[in-house]
């Protein structure tokens, strides 16, 4: 039997918009929802075992099970770079729903309706990603969702050049085709457009670098301590001014020689530091008289202006405000007029300077629940 065209097309497109979705996470281009990704790795399996089930021998399967073995690789390259959270409401119920199929489908023996079950929690699974392109379109602005939209369009013309029934046949395909193709405009369709997510700049072939910001929001200069940051434009009090981004790295990894580029981590919890992001925000420095403080939220990570900034202000942040090793010290030379002369944990700091950065949300929230514990204690 000869190989159908739309089936290659199909294959080629899926593992395409993996493989592209899979650099712009290693390259921090795509900013991809954890609990979407766990969500589809654990369900995807039962997707295409149930699909297979219900439309044995059909060449759609094949794609399906190659989209199961990406989605996984995908999944894992971003577990490697998060930790563990507590599933929120959503992804309880997905992966209930999951488990009902798995029950449905080995103790009874009815594939078609355990199919249908994991079918229902494909569209719930996608509600976080929705979210969170709500917030943001430029977190999952990647060529990807266009290719496994296209990608869908191919399977479902394979699909129907197979006899056999209607819903068995098309109802995962056009779920996963709707659910895809909602992202793709969501984020703009020009995204598959190949000239916006390849060229050459400076002599180099760039690969889905084709978003940069509308305007240069930084510029990088030296001072006494090396470089350092400053605002191309103002930022207004209150205003977000970068994301912090970087690998979780256990604090019984980070390096006890701390020098240059290897200077690099701000602790997030009291078990784990965030690591270098070769990124912006690896260059912000420290200043015991911030123009600017950190705000831990389900979102990420990110630099918040505590005052207005004017253009050409070096921006800088107080490291204490995440720190609770008492074993840690940092001789400091900020320079300031409050300069502290020492950096230490959050606990160094005066009461009224605590308070300060509290009522701004500017306190690592692994800090807050130690403050509450040690408060109850007390009492």
């Amino acid at each position: 039997m000869p190989v159908e065209p739309w089936f290659i097309i199909a294959v080629a497109c899926s593992i395409a918009g993996y493989g592209l979705y899979l650099i712009g996470i290693r390259r921090q281009l795509v900013q991809p929802n954890r609990a979407s990704w766990m969500i589809w790795s654990a369900s995807i399996a039962v997707e295409a075992a149930t699909y297979a089930a219900v439309n044995p021998g059909t060449p759609q399967s094949w794609v399906f099970g190659l989209s199961t073995l990406a989605c996984i690789v995908v999944t894992l390259g971003i577990w490697h770079r998060s930790s563990w959270e507590a599933p929120s409401q959503g992804e309880i119920l997905c992966m209930g729903l999951c488990l009902a199929a798995l029950i449905l489908w080995l103790a009874f023996s009815t594939a078609f309706w355990a199919h249908m079950v994991v079918l229902v929690a494909v569209p719930i699974s996608f509600w976080p990603t929705w979210q969170s392109v709500l917030q943001d379109r430029n977190r999952e602005r990647s060529p990807a969702w266009g290719l496994w939209t296209l990608g869908d369009l191919a399977t479902l013309l394979v699909a129907t050049r197979v006899n056999g029934e209607l819903v068995g046949e098309y109802s995962y395909i056009f779920v996963e085709l709707l659910c895809h193709a909602s992202v793709w405009f969501m984020v703009g369709l020009t995204t598959i457009n190949p000239l916006r997510s390849l060229g050459f700049r400076d002599g180099r072939f760039y690969v889905l670098d084709a978003y940069p910001p509308a305007a240069n929001l930084f510029s990088v200069g030296e001072t006494h301590l090396g470089k350092a940051v400053y605002a191309a434009q103002g930022f207004a009090e209150g205003d977000t001014i970068v994301r912090f981004t970087g690998r979780r790295v256990r604090a019984d990894k980070v390096p006890t020689v701390l020098r240059g580029a290897r200077d690099r981590f701000v602790q997030v919890t009291p078990q784990h530091y965030m690591g270098p992001s070769h990124r912006i925000d690896d260059l912000i420095n420290h200043s015991c008289d911030p123009n600017a403080g950190l705000r831990f939220t389900d979102a990420g990570v990110f630099l918040i202006a505590v005052r207005d900034i004017a253009a050409g202000e070096e921006i800088a942040w107080d490291y204490s405000t995440t720190l609770a090793d008492s074993d840690w010290r940092m001789t400091c030379q900020c320079h300031s007029a409050g300069c502290r002369r020492v950096i230490g944990t959050f606990a160094t700091l005066s009461e009224e300077r605590q308070a300060w950065f509290r009522e701004r949300d500017l306190v690592a929230p692994y800090l807050r629940r130690q403050e509450a514990a040690a408060g109850q204690r007390a009492a």
